[in-house]
Parts: C-alpha cells; structure tokens; sequence
C-alpha cells in the first residue's frame, strides 16, 4: 500500500493515511453491552499484556468487569438522574465499579445496582458546565492553556497548562466556579495525527489520504465515520484501490472532529477493524479506568486506560471539544484510527502529544456524537 504525505485541498490542514478494515457484509446492529466481554483477538490481548501489564487471565477478567460496568452505569444513571456524578473502574481487572452521587441519599440505589457509592459536592452536570464555560473563553484563552476535561474521580474541572500563572487567570477571567478547577502543570502540546497509514485508507479529492474510523449507515444508504479534519461536505472520496468510492456528506472541525462519507455500490460496509480482524458490535461507553485500545498502521496496536471525558483541547487549527483522554500512546500516522474498549467502539483518533517510546497521551472523538449528529447506524456484525 503506497504511504505518502500530501495536503488537503481547500484546507489549511496536512493530512495523511489511516485507515480501518473494510471487507463485505453488514447485519443489524447490537449495542448491547454485554457484547464487550466477547474474547478479543490475540493481537488485542497481547498489546494490553504489554501495555497494562496484564497476565491474559487478567485480561479476560477485566474485560469481564468492564462490561459489567457499562451495563451497571446506565442502570444507576438512569435512578439516580441529575445526582450522578460520573463513575470509574479500579484495581488490575477492574473489580472496583464506583459511582459518585452528589446526593448521600441516592447511596442506596447505587449499592442496589452493585456498584460501591461516593458522596461528592458536585455533579456531573454541574461539572459538565464548568466546561461548557470554558469552552465558551476558549479563543482567550492564552497558548499556554491548551485543554481542560471533567475529571470524575476527583470531582472537578481540570485545565492543564505549561503556565500556572497564567491558566489561573484565565479561568478566574472566564467566570466560572474557581472552587470546581484545578490548575495542573503540563508541557503537553496536542497535534493532530496526519500521517495515516492503518488499516484501509482512502483519499480525499484524489489527494489527501485518511482512515475509515467506524462503518455505518444511514437508512439505505451505506458509508463510513473518519476525522472531521480529513475533509469537506462535498469532497469526493477514493478507497485504498483509487476506485470511486463516495462523497463527504457532512464534517466538523475544528469544535468537533468528525464526518462521515457515504459510498456508492462498489463499496459494503463490515464490522471489521484491519488489525486483528476486531469485530465491532456496538458502541457502549467504556468507564473512566477502563482498559481501551487504538488501533494504527505507525504503532499497531496499543492500549492504555480511560482517563477522562470532555476534555477540550485547542489545536493550532481550532478548538475542539467533547474528546476523551487517554493514556494509550499514538504518534503521527495513527491519526483517525479506531478506539474500542473489548468489541465496543469508542471513537477516532484525533490527536496528542508524546509518542510510543516515551509514552504519551491520546485524544479521541467520541463515535455516538457523530452517529446522533447525522442520524446514522454503527455497523456491527
């Protein structure tokens, strides 16, 4: 497969290869969560042997938990409404199911669930505007400061900058609850990842090349989710073998990081992700703590754990907000690349700092937002 560097017409934004598997066939959809413990492809197990130092017993029992996990999450959220406060796994496999409330008398309903309570002051609404308010000042924001995220296990708004200082007033002057952030120190510098080259790509406009993220439909019509930032509505697309494949039909960047294209006949959606032939079944949320793993052509596969949700992060194309932080390393070429957490898809690559062999952090643009914002089906078996 020919790699090569290459520049997006009517954008400012270099942009390479990726891509996710693509084979024939497409079913029904299944979002069960239960799905997610189905036993993963040797290669899956073997990266998060390495990467999470895992024995493959652990591997099987953590993914275990962490189905276990998505299904009991939705069950608490659901009875304790706006008291929920967010959730997280622990330990080696993941034994440790936690939810936080901001209502001690919702305890109860948690320990009911099988999850273990924790009182917090704030919830996870109340966290969530926090954001909202941050992102609203983003364009003030000075370079030092170039993310922020809800970070549930602490209760509270985190904003990471290179200057202290200056990140304090930045938030002070944004207006939000001061007492809901913290200001950390960090010498990250979030890029996005151009040089794909995993999976099946395909090229924009016969020029630029990214990655098919996810496979989808929308009614009759048959298509694929990528990166926001690999192209246009309108921009036409080719596949890994330059025949016509489809047509961008609707993309957002910078604020998001998603599009979608829809594909003319020549072409049959799958569940199927290349590396290790990973099936996809459905798309339930890993908690923060869960094990996730990407997957791309520059580093193969590499796992890590979720770390954190609507994390904002100011690129220097744009601002974009609602990506979720993980620990699970990526360098450029992996961009536009699927995350799943067992069989359940995630979302794409979109960008980070660091690489694999000192360790880094990834972000990723979560798949259910781009499937609600254009209507769309995931792919799953």
């Amino acid at each position: 497969m020919l790699h090569r560097r290459t520049v997006l017409a009517g954008c400012a934004l270099a942009v390479t290869a990726l891509a996710m598997g693509a084979t024939p066939a497409m079913a029904e959809p299944n979002n069960s969560p239960a799905s997610s413990a189905i036993k993963p492809p040797p290669a899956m197990v073997e990266a998060m042997q390495r990467d999470l130092g895992l024995t493959p017993a652990q591997v099987d029992a953590r993914l275990a938990n962490e189905a276990k996990a998505m299904a009991t999450d939705a069950k608490v959220r659901a009875a304790i409404g706006d008291a929920y406060a967010g959730s997280w796994v622990s330990g080696a496999t993941s034994e440790s199911f936690i939810v936080a409330t901001s209502d001690a008398s919702k305890a109860g309903a948690i320990l009911a669930a099988g999850a273990q309570p924790k009182i917090v002051g704030r919830s996870l609404s109340s966290l969530e505007s926090t954001v909202a308010t941050l992102d609203k000042a983003a364009s003030k924001a000075p370079d030092s400061t170039r993310m922020w995220y809800v970070d549930v296990r602490s209760n509270s708004v985190v904003v990471l900058s290179s200057n202290t200082a200056e990140a304090e007033a930045f938030v002070a002057a944004s207006g939000v609850d001061k007492s809901a952030v913290r200001v950390e120190q960090s010498n990250e510098q979030p890029q996005l990842f151009y040089d794909l080259r995993g999976g099946d790509a395909y090229y924009i406009n016969n020029s630029a090349r990214c990655s098919i993220g996810f496979s989808v439909r929308r009614g009759s019509t048959n298509g694929f989710v990528s990166a926001g930032h690999c192209g246009r509505a309108g921009n036409t697309t080719t596949g890994y073998n330059r025949v016509a494949q489809g047509t961008f039909q609707g993309s957002s960047f910078p604020g998001n990081d998603y599009s979608w294209i829809a594909v003319n006949s020549n072409w049959t959606p799958t569940n199927y992700i290349s590396y290790g032939n990973v099936r996809v079944t459905g798309s339930s949320v890993a908690a923060v703590g869960s094990s996730i793993c990407r997957a791309g052509s520059t580093t193969g596969w590499r796992c890590g754990i979720v770390q954190q949700f609507n994390a904002t992060v100011r690129y220097s194309q744009g601002t974009v907000s609602g990506l979720t932080r993980t620990n699970a390393c990526a360098e450029p070429g992996d961009s536009g690349g699927s995350f799943v957490s067992g069989s359940q898809a995630q979302g794409m690559t979109s960008g980070g700092s660091g690489n694999c062999s000192v360790g880094g952090t990834t972000y990723f643009q979560p798949v259910n937002e781009a499937l609600s914002a254009y209507g769309l089906t995931l792919v799953t078996s």
